[in-house]
């Protein structure tokens, strides 16, 4: 394995390195203050604006898309450590045009969009005109097994008819959403993995309702969770992306860069909580010394140091597989690490948190924020349940043949 960067990579290092410390982070107090006074708290903030449009006139923009047509045809083992520097901050993402749900849904219509499709949604989705969301998971089934989604899309003649209710469509209160990328069963008699298709939406489309705006873990975010209806919303066929039947093998290919995207802003959340400890115990005085002197407080120091470096190994090992050997054989890998990095994360998190005291759960830093985030992306883009039973049935996989019968 050779984790070496280009000359390329590691110049980008060094200016999303110097972006987000001479822009991004002293722009977050602004960022926070102008959402709470905003009329609409899920409008963009100018903030956010301004260093958008900064770091595209840099050209650090779509750095995600390996795509060399669309965007900066990085490999994941180059973009990983860009995603972990801007992950540094919770609005660094989104000021280099490489945040979720709008990557993944870029990538699909990368991959499978006909060229009308691309020339429609992609183009202006690559120039940040518009948002997307991603609609997918719902309240009444357990969605993490996709066979269970109840979402039907209904062929009519020249159009296709939804009705269903999804939850948790994250991106669709931006007032600059305007697409949706539903996924619901087009034949539930069919093959099991063929039932199951995608569609794109334009958000004005007639029978559309957001029923509330779901907060997380009492954190309202920018972008919303909607609590979402479709009655009767119609569309026409050549709305359909990829095909009929094609729903879940998309799906699995969005899921794959996704969760490695997920994984490096990880890294990203770890390092600044590290720091944040790092920097509250040494300035911080109790029972006569700094509290960087107490034995407990240098064990949360040097695991957590620990830990942030063999996460960051299995990302760019897992990085270095899906460019040599592809995504499917980088499954075990792909799987582990959304596991291993939200659990670092939050671990780390959480020790931060402790060595703040009150000042940890409050909002008076991003800690509280963080400690949301970390714990509910244990949830989001499949739970660590169905991670970790992917890595087990791959490494059981490997003693087939040596199991007893009727083994369970």
């Amino acid at each position: 394995m050779d984790f070496g960067f280009s000359p390329r990579a590691s110049e980008l290092q060094d200016r999303i390195r110097a972006f987000m410390d001479e822009h991004v982070l002293p722009a977050e107090a602004v960022y926070d203050r102008q959402l709470a006074e905003a009329d609409d708290p899920h409008a963009l903030p100018p903030v956010m604006a301004g260093l958008k449009e900064k770091a595209r006139a840099e050209g650090l923009w779509n750095l995600f898309m390996a795509h060399g047509d669309w965007g900066a045809g990085l490999t994941n083992l180059e973009y990983a450590p860009l995603m972990e520097l801007a992950g540094r901050s919770i609005i660094g993402p989104e000021v280099f045009n490489c945040s979720a749900p709008d990557t993944g849904n870029m990538e699909l219509l990368a991959l499978y969009g006909t060229p009308e499709q691309q020339e429609r949604w992609l183009r202006p989705l690559l120039d940040a005109e518009i948002r997307s969301c991603f609609a997918m998971t719902e309240p009444e089934v357990a969605s993490s097994d996709a066979r269970n989604i109840r979402t039907r899309i209904t062929r009519d003649g020249d159009s296709y008819v939804v009705n269903g209710r999804k939850w948790y469509t994250s991106g669709i209160l931006d007032p600059d959403c305007e697409l949706i990328i539903l996924m619901g069963k087009t034949d539930p008699e069919a093959r099991t993995y063929r039932q199951q298709s995608m569609l794109l939406i334009p958000r004005n489309t007639p029978g559309i309702t957001i029923l509330r705006d779901l907060p997380m873990f009492g954190y309202t975010d920018r972008l919303g969770h909607g609590d979402v209806l479709f009655e009767d919303v119609r569309v026409p066929v050549e709305n359909i992306l990829g095909g009929e039947g094609e729903g879940f093998a998309l799906a699995q290919g969005r899921l794959g860069p996704g969760r490695m995207h997920y994984a490096m802003r990880a890294v990203g959340f770890a390092e600044r909580a590290l720091q944040l400890m790092c920097e509250r115990v040494t300035a911080r005085t109790a029972f006569g010394g700094p509290l960087a002197d107490r034995g407990v407080v240098r064990e949360w120091i040097a695991r957590s140091r620990i830990e942030i470096e063999q996460l960051r190994l299995l990302v760019l090992k897992s990085a270095w597989l899906m460019d040599t050997v592809g995504n499917a054989a980088a499954r075990m890998e792909v799987a582990a690490i959304k596991v291993a990095a939200l659990d670092v994360a939050h671990k780390v998190v959480d020790r931060a948190v402790q060595a703040h005291g009150a000042a940890g759960v409050s909002d008076d830093t991003v800690l509280a924020r963080l400690y949301a985030i970390t714990r509910a992306l244990r949830i989001a883009d499949g739970p660590d349940e169905v991670h970790l039973r992917t890595v087990a049935r791959q490494e059981l996989d490997k003693y087939a043949t040596t199991r007893p019968t009727g083994a369970a």
